[in-house]
Parts: C-alpha cells; sequence; structure tokens
C-alpha cells in the first residue's frame, strides 16, 4: 500500500507530520509518498533523527495555507502540496491521500482532481462523535446546504463505513433536528424526514436531538455541514471541558490525588476516548479514491492516527463498497425519472 502525504499542511506542518509518519512507518506495513518543498522536507527529517532516503519525495514550492479560497487549489495553487498530492492520487501513484491542511480546499481537491464516484451528488466529509458507541457524523463541514438526496446519500455512505470499519449490522440513520417529532425543524429537516423514512435500504430512526446522541440512539447520524461543524466542535470542547474538571478535582486536596491513583486505569480509558488524536482524521466519503482529512492542529500521534484510518478505509474497500450503493442511487434515479415521464 502507498500512502501520498501532504508534508507541509496544517498548524504543525512539516515537524509534527513527519513525526506522524515515522510513526507510522515503524508501525504499519505501508510505503509513503511525501509531498512538499524537499530541502524543508530533508532538513526536518534530519532534526528528527530519521532517514528520509528511503521515502518517495515529490518536490513542490507551494502551499495553501488555512487562509486561503478553496478554489485556488485548482487555479492559483495548481503545484502546491495539496493540489499534487490529489494529482499522483486521482494518477493511479498512490491508493490513499492524507492531509491536515484547508478543509476547503481540500474537499475541493478531492471533488474535483480525483473525481466523485458516479451517482455520488455529493461528497461528505465524515467523523466519529466519540460516544460508546461511537457516531458517524455526516456532513461535518463540506455542504453547508443539502437536499433531501443529499442526506439520503450520507446515509447510506456513512452506514457503509459504519459497517466495514466497526462492523456494525444494518446501522440505524438519525436525522438531527431541535425534536423528535416527524413535523419539528425546517421545511427541510420536514421534508427529509418522509425522504428518509420511504428511502429503501436504510435503516432510518427518524429524528435525533443532539442531547440523545450519546445515548446509542443510532449509529449514524445526517445533516448539513454548518450544522455537522457546529456539534463535532461542540463534542470536542466539551471532552476537553470535562477532562480539564476532572484534573482539578483529582489534584484539589491530598485526599482526592490518592483517589485519583485508585481510578487512574478508568481515567486513562476516558481519556482515550475523548482524545481527538486517538481518531487522527475524517476521511471524505463519496470521492472515487480514499482522502482522509487530518485535523488542521494534529500533533504527530494524531497524524499517525490519521494513516491509521486510511489504511483501514484502503484494506476495508469502503470506497467501493459506496461505489457499488452509488449503482443503487442511479437506478432509483432512472426510475423516478421514467415514472415523472409516464
Amino acid at each position: 500500500m502507498r500512502i501520498i502525504v501532504d508534508a507541509m499542511s496544517g498548524d504543525n506542518a512539516p515537524h509534527e507530520i513527519l513525526r506522524g509518519v515515522f510513526a507510522a512507518d515503524d508501525e504499519f506495513q505501508a510505503s509513503y509518498i511525501i509531498v512538499g518543498d524537499r530541502e524543508v522536507i530533508e532538513t526536518t527529517a534530519k532534526e528528527c533523527g530519521h532517514d528520509i532516503r528511503r521515502f518517495e519525495i515529490v518536490h513542490t514550492s507551494d502551499t495553501i495555507t488555512m487562509e486561503d479560497d478553496p478554489l485556488s487549489i485548482v487555479r492559483a495553487k495548481k503545484e502546491s502540496s495539496m493540489a499534487v498530492g490529489l494529482r499522483l492520487l486521482a494518477e493511479g501513484r498512490g491508493d490513499v491521500f492524507v492531509s491536515a491542511g484547508n478543509s476547503g480546499a481540500l474537499f475541493t481537491g478531492a471533488s474535483l482532481i480525483v473525481r466523485k464516484i458516479r451517482g455520488i451528488n455529493r461528497a461528505a466529509i465524515a467523523s466519529v462523535l466519540p460516544f460508546d458507541p461511537p457516531v458517524m457524523l455526516l456532513d461535518s463541514g463540506a455542504n453547508l446546504v443539502v437536499t433531501e438526496e443529499n442526506l439520503a446519500q450520507f446515509a447510506v455512505m456513512g452506514a457503509t463505513y459504519m459497517k466495514n470499519y466497526y462492523g456494525v449490522e444494518n446501522p440505524r440513520i438519525g436525522l438531527l433536528n431541535n425534536g423528535t417529532e416527524e413535523c419539528k425543524g425546517t421545511e427541510l429537516r420536514v421534508s427529509a424526514y418522509k425522504y428518509l423514512s420511504e428511502y429503501d435500504g436504510i435503516n432510518f430512526v427518524g429524528n435525533v436531538e443532539s442531547n440523545h446522541l450519546p445515548f446509542d440512539t443510532c449509529d449514524v447520524v445526517v445533516t448539513d455541514g454548518f450544522c455537522g461543524n457546529i456539534l463535532l466542535k461542540c463534542v470536542e470542547g466539551m471532552g476537553k471541558m470535562v477532562m480539564g474538571e476532572l484534573v482539578k478535582l483529582f489534584k484539589a486536596s491530598p485526599v482526592s490525588m490518592v483517589s485519583a491513583v485508585m481510578v487512574k486505569n478508568r481515567l486513562r480509558e476516558i481519556k482515550h476516548k475523548y482524545d481527538p488524536t486517538e481518531y487522527g482524521g475524517a476521511p471524505i466519503l463519496g470521492i472515487a479514491k480514499p482522502v482522509i482529512k487530518a485535523h488542521g492542529s494534529s500533533n504527530a500521534k494524531a497524524f499517525k492516527n490519521a494513516i491509521r484510518q486510511a489504511i483501514a478505509c484502503v484494506d476495508t474497500g469502503i470506497t467501493y463498497d459506496i461505489a457499488r450503493a452509488a449503482e443503487g442511487f442511479r437506478a432509483k434515479k432512472d426510475s423516478e425519472n421514467n415514472g415523472e415521464k409516464q
């Protein structure tokens, strides 16, 4: 397996990105194509104490920043590390691409350079909410405006991911809303409820409120990227806050510090569950080849885990299963069109 890495994008690039690659190389069976400024990459690798000579480096001196317009990836910055890496993926030079860079640019580049799976109207960023059991959120930031059909496709793609990656049979699909009644929410959500209820092949369980998500109400929750991104960041912030409060609680007195020793294993488990670095990144589902969006502030551990997720996406064949599901989307669309003509 060949993994293409954008070494220059992200808040901590290239140092933490390369450290993550080196850690992944020690742990996983894969080879790597590192895209970025060759001189900077070689200097950084030397500073990290690693021999970069056994890695393939594709040189490019340009980088897409977090402030750049998403369309710059196909316009002003076509020779950036992100754009070049996506082209290598599209050309078949590698099996999966991983970047911690600008989400909008990565999504745009994946859609326009690698291209969407035929039959998929909109790709979506799929993020795992760290509940017990985990919940897959689509879309978590790419599509600010969606249709009922988009949400249905998100549901199928999310269900495919949960089945392949987590082994969940017949994943339950929820529609994020401000109430459980089918008449609640915006006009889109009312019509989406009806559309999802009648959509063959998904296990739709109805509207789900955000405060119910941690309590095993569904396996996949679908929404537009605006609401999804707000939900995702709220969950991440709450996790950090709770862990911070627990640390302060157990450091408050000698007695509480003794108590902390007694429950340290359980605390470690909780920290592991809510630590964003453990999940690494989010796949952009609906793209013809796997693309993984690592967190913009990824440290070496987070980027290593993004690579782990990238390997799993290839090994489990998620992209191929979504492509097979897309054949059903096309058949359904053809049937609807024929019905309208009659």
